[in-house]
């Protein structure tokens, strides 16, 4: 067995172990794909024998009545059994995909924000929605009608070799052509279907990217630009899919005539080979008739199985590509066991060095203490590290050197989901999902009521402009907020922010994008959620962080100054260079 043989079988067990929750409607489906396949067979058997005892004489017209009325019956029982395979198949299929792409979604839930950093979200896309709708197929027309289609090959080689055995050798001469002309098709397509998966990844990929930054797009003029990119995807993409049709324009016709070739042998045997019989015997005639009925039967399956063979290919690399994503180890390591850390305490940062790639510091041997109910700020220019430090107290990123407590208790040492529970982060580009403002603020939680969210917006100071929106609360906000204003949706970061009563507050450069109208609410909403809370804040406007308690200048990923605002300033370090050219371009 060659070895992509082996990782195909290898992913098509994995498969299978997703189907065991449903084995009632896997079991359902197979009896009925079973019994239609050994049913449909013997319809040319009997139609046959009609043919030999009644429809040449035609003496027993009430018997001939009577065959007629149970080949009826035998057609309207496979149409059901037809209806019952289909239905069964597709909605056990429905369910293992439903389970996979909840796994998959889940998983992805875990990944750490580098892997996020360096993959497309075009290609998670096609893996979460397109990659695994083409796994559905597996089971819905793969395995079952594959199964279906052995079956009904080994009945009717069955009843032919029964019936006579010389003209079924004679009617299976073609067969060896057609298994080789399977053999190269199914090459070629698997070929095509990897071809169609990276295209159509490609392709969503470029969409996604340049629907979010379609204003980049039209500011600087890029349409013509972007829309030959785009015209070069489309293109690579409509070639893969032209590879399979042209494999299949090729197959089939090959298919036809090698069923007629044999056909057309059935009948040279009937017209030269027969010494003694008369052509117009009805022996004779019922036999050519079920022998010509089989062989459509023996090869239309054939067929078929090439082309389930290519659905089964198509969706084994699909799901080789949906595992990929479910065997990356990405995840943040949730290793922490403690869930009772009083958060009350101060934050402490000991030695601690960290790097996006390895050995590229980002930040270097960093030694502070952020005591519980201060306000710390952090500045410094673009690529200092001040929102590094943010994403390892989150534990968005991991450090690699040093340690991060608080208080006595290890960063890395408190569970996962406890420690962002006690977190809350603004950030400077705010994030709506397409849903009321209600829900973006709850975020679904269905433990925060109306009045709670309310009263904290009225204490951010964003109650009235709520309510001046045409359906207030419930006003959907579009997509990523897109029908508000910069202001408006930070307003809506800090209800999320205080609804939550974290113990520990983030504020990533919440102030940078907004009007100065903005500003002020902003910092009213600023000095109400950082009462009472140990509070992190990063801005490039150091207007906004005089009244911090310490204030920490970085540089190059080191702590060059700490201090309040007056310290800073009598120093005429860093932090008064930085805050004198601020000032003289205001």
């Amino acid at each position: 067995m060659s070895k992509q043989a082996k990782i195909d079988t290898r992913i098509f067990k994995r498969l299978l172990k997703y189907a065991k929750p449903y084995r009632g409607l896997l079991i359902t489906a197979f009896f009925c794909t079973i019994t239609l396949s050994l049913l449909s067979p013997l319809r040319p058997k009997l139609i046959g024998d009609i043919v030999q005892e009644y429809v040449v004489s035609f003496q027993d017209k009430a018997q001939f009545l009577k065959w007629i009325l149970i080949i009826g019956g035998m057609l309207f029982l496979e149409g059901i059994l037809q209806f019952s395979s289909s239905y069964f198949s597709n909605l056990l299929a429905q369910s293992v995909i439903r389970d996979i792409r909840k796994k998959v979604f889940e998983h992805i839930t875990t990944f750490r924000m580098k892997y996020f950093d360096k993959t497309p979200v075009g290609a998670l896309v096609t893996r979460v929605v397109s990659d695994i709708e083409a796994i559905s197929e597996v089971f819905s027309s793969g395995l079952i009608d594959i199964l279906g289609d052995l079956l009904v090959l080994t009945v009717v080689l069955l009843f032919m070799f029964l019936e006579n055995w010389q003209l079924s050798l004679l009617a299976l001469i073609p067969i060896p052509i057609l298994i080789l002309a399977t053999r190269i098709f199914a090459k070629a397509m698997r070929k095509s279907f990897q071809q169609e998966s990276t295209a159509v990844n490609r392709l969503n990929t470029f969409v996604q990217e340049h629907l979010t930054g379609m204003n980049i797009v039209q500011l600087f003029g890029r349409q013509k630009q972007e829309f030959d990119a785009f015209e070069e995807a489309n293109k690579t993409h409509r070639q893969a899919h032209i590879n399979a049709v042209w494999a299949f324009s090729i197959f089939f016709p090959v298919v036809e005539f090698l069923s007629s070739l044999s056909q057309a042998f059935i009948i040279v045997w009937a017209a030269f080979y027969v010494s003694g019989m008369d052509i117009t015997d009805p022996k004779l005639f019922g036999k050519i008739l079920s022998f010509t009925m089989w062989v459509q039967m023996l090869f239309r399956p054939i067929r078929m199985l090439a082309d389930k063979f290519n659905i089964l290919q198509r969706g084994v690399v699909r799901a080789e590509r949906v595992f990929e994503i479910m065997d990356m180890d990405e995840h943040v390591q949730a290793s922490g066991t403690i869930t009772d850390c009083d958060f009350q305490q101060a934050i402490r940062f000991t030695n601690v060095s960290f790097a996006y790639n390895e050995e590229e510091w980002v930040l270097k041997n960093i030694n502070l203490t952020i005591e519980a109910g201060k306000t710390v700020a952090f500045v410094g220019a673009t690529g200092a590290g001040k929102t590094s430090i943010v994403n390892l107290l989150s534990r968005f990123y991991e450090y690699q050197k040093g340690d991060i407590f608080i208080g006595e208790t290890e960063l890395r040492a408190i569970e996962m989901n406890v420690l962002r529970q006690n977190i809350a982060i603004v950030l400077q580009d705010v994030f709506l999902f397409s849903d009321s403002i209600h829900n973006n603020i709850t975020l679904g939680n269905p433990s925060i009521s109306r009045a709670e969210v309310i009263q904290a917006a009225q204490a951010v100071g964003a109650h009235d402009f709520i309510l001046n929106l045409p359906d207030g609360y419930d006003y959907q906000v579009g997509e990523r907020g897109g029908v508000l204003s910069v202001g408006q949706r930070q307003l809506l970061a800090f209800i999320r922010a205080y609804v939550y009563n974290p113990h520990i507050l983030i504020l990533d450069e919440a102030t940078s994008s907004v009007d100065n109208e903005s500003e002020a609410l902003i910092q009213r909403a600023t000095e109400q959620l950082t009462k009472g809370r140990t509070s992190i804040v990063i801005a490039h406007r150091l207007s906004t962080i005089q009244a911090a308690d310490t204030i920490i200048v970085l540089d190059k990923g080191e702590i060059k100054e700490m201090g309040s605002h007056e310290e800073l300033l009598k120093n005429e370090g860093l932090y008064h260079r930085l805050f004198t050219m601020q000032f003289s371009r205001t």
